[in-house]
């Protein structure tokens, strides 16, 4: 394809966007409780500014853990051997909007560190199996995202 992508990448990230938004319209237009937990995780619907446009950009994510005011959210993308979109925004632009569990919040996210994620993923493959399938999937070690709530 013509932006450097195979037509499987194509498929995948046009599926994701279209699913992506379906679940957005019905968590927003029932304020989360429709589709606000998934396989018994909080729905965590995430806003980052685009690292290339500046615009803001929203998606749907479950959170496999909390820890106090603390969300963790996995750049798993599936297992691709790509990080998602929203993990490479907020990578260079910590500062985020997330609505969850009934709060609009501002957080700020910060990759966990080698020790924060060797406590954490356990806990995370716990809570939802198939993130242990996912990191067997690829090369790239799965980044866990912390969002802190910003004073």
């Amino acid at each position: 394809m013509a932006n450097g992508h195979s037509t499987g990448a194509w498929l995948k990230d046009s599926t994701v966007r279209f699913w992506t938004g379906v679940h957005q319209s019905i968590f927003r237009a029932s304020n989360g409780r429709v589709l606000g937990d998934i396989f018994g995780m909080p729905v965590v619907m995430l806003t980052t500014t685009g690292r290339k446009t500046g615009k803001k950009r929203t998606t749907m994510l479950t959170s496999p853990v909390q820890d106090g005011d603390k969300i963790i959210i996995v750049a798993s993308y599936g297992g691709d051997d790509r990080h998602p979109t929203w993990f490479l925004n907020l990578r260079d632009n910590p500062d985020v909007r997330v609505v969850s569990m009934g709060k609009d919040l501002a957080m700020r996210a910060r990759v966990a560190s080698k020790t924060e994620r060797t406590k954490l993923w356990p806990q995370v493959v716990k809570r939802y199996r198939d993130y242990g399938r996912y990191q067997e999937r690829t090369r790239r070690e799965i980044p866990l995202v912390i969002l802190d709530p910003v004073d």
